[in-house]
């Protein structure tokens, strides 16, 4: 075997002493499959004195990522801090700036920055690897630059933040004969450890955003651009939507949904109404999952954890794999990249479900499905549960394939009238 791949680690968190434990306990495995060892010679955290389960005996300690990236006796510097900016930006440019190959497993980042970091990376002659940064364990950063390279890829799907789906899954089980709101579940899901103290990145669709700007810019060939994702999250999911979707033969899934569209390339995270039948409707718990669609090979379902230490670090030890071999691809999957335009949210033509809150008296049906048929929206089915004269009562309308716009402009309408009381519950069909 050649001299051993050496590698710098900036973060020790739960990822990087993960990473640690796999190198070491996988050493051998690894060794024969990159065709040398790969060893980790440097590290840098926030707390020298943290125990963080595994020796850091015969390690060389920095206080500064930054420092550690420019200066170590290192091959590869692994990023693993988080954030997308601050010390992980700034050790990943200077890695970088010292014609280092960079691994990282920060979404965030390459979402908001990757246009400029690739174009040091590539400037430099260097790999830029991220197959930690989507998905965790799942291949999905390699089935698109790699294995799916030959396809025309038309759409890419996925379930791509665990939280979310976790809570949606257990608000699908019901108890006592009734289905959980979302409050309840949350709580439950940060005591579990499954959420954060502040949610806020994965229950309103931002991390699961940053995830897909990635996916888009490696299915179409074109720069990362987390500014053209349209974002909604999964607040306003109500028990009674998750019951009124199985009913309708769906289930709801937060999904990160890219696409090939006459205007351009349309990207959009938010709740969706999938066929129970679908693959990605069956995925639950914390699971993600992605869905490719090429011309040639059809749809490619990818499925596992997306998060945690043991399922990131194998992604993180694939990537210096692949710089031990010496396997070297363009960031973005292309030597040139595509220009083609983002198409706005407001162009998306799909089916809807529409949830009302009104008052039980006569015509109020009539004046929604007025304002409904002034926009060109068409129905395609309506629930309407008992009778309660005066009081409130829900009402729901699906309806055929029609324009976003259309839709939310008879919704300015809808929320208007005096017998609605309060505002609507929109949910897009995916039909797939």
């Amino acid at each position: 075997m050649t001299r051993p791949l050496s590698v710098a680690v900036a973060g020790l968190g739960t990822v990087g002493a993960g990473l640690l434990v796999l190198l070491r306990q996988n050493a051998e495995l690894i060794a024969a499959r990159a065709g040398r060892p790969i060893v980790v010679t440097a590290v840098s955290a926030r707390d020298r004195g943290r125990d963080r389960g595994v020796p850091l005996e015969g390690l060389r300690w920095y206080d500064d990522p930054v420092a550690m990236a420019a200066e170590a006796p290192a091959d590869v510097v692994v990023e693993l801090i988080g954030g997308s900016a601050g010390p992980a930006r700034a050790t990943v440019e200077a890695a970088l700036g010292a014609r280092r190959p960079v691994v990282t497993a920060n979404k965030a980042l390459l979402a908001l920055h990757g246009v400029a970091l690739a174009a040091q990376a590539e400037a430099a002659g260097v790999p830029l690897a991220y197959e930690a940064a989507v998905a965790g364990g799942i291949p999905a950063i390699k089935a698109l630059r790699e294995g799916l390279a030959a396809n025309r890829i038309d759409r890419v799907t996925g379930i791509l933040n665990g939280t979310c789906n976790y809570i949606l899954t257990c608000m699908q089980a019901e108890r006592q004969g009734a289905g959980r709101e979302f409050a309840d579940v949350l709580a439950e899901a940060q005591k579990l450890g499954y959420a954060e103290a502040d949610p806020s990145f994965d229950v309103d669709g931002i991390d699961a955003a940053h995830k897909l700007a990635i996916l888009a810019a490696l299915a179409f060939g074109r720069p990362v651009a987390f500014e053209a994702v349209h974002v909604e999250g999964i607040r306003g999911v109500s028990a009674l939507d998750i019951s009124l979707a199985r009913e309708l033969g769906y289930r709801i899934k937060l999904l990160g949904i890219a696409e090939r569209a006459e205007g351009g390339i349309a990207t959009r995270v938010h709740p969706c109404m999938v066929p129970v039948d679908h693959p990605i409707a069956k995925v639950d718990g914390v699971f993600n999952a992605v869905v490719a669609e090429g011309d040639f090979v059809g749809r490619v379902v990818l499925e596992g954890r997306g998060a945690g230490a043991g399922p990131t670090a194998s992604a993180v030890a694939a990537d210096l794999i692949d710089i031990a071999r010496g396997r070297h691809t363009p960031v973005w999957g292309a030597s040139t990249l595509s220009a083609a335009p983002a198409q706005p949210m407001s162009a998306h033509r799909g089916a809807y479900y529409l949830r009302l809150m009104v008052l039980d008296r006569p015509g109020v049906i009539a004046d929604v499905t007025g304002v409904l048929r002034d926009h060109g929206v068409s129905l395609e089915s309506m629930i309407q549960r008992g009778r309660a004269p005066g009081e409130a009562v829900p009402v729901v309308l699906t309806t055929h394939d029609c324009q976003e716009s259309a839709m939310r402009a008879a919704l300015q309408r809808i929320v208007a009238l005096e017998a609605v009381l309060e505002p609507p519950a929109l949910i897009r069909i995916e039909t797939f």
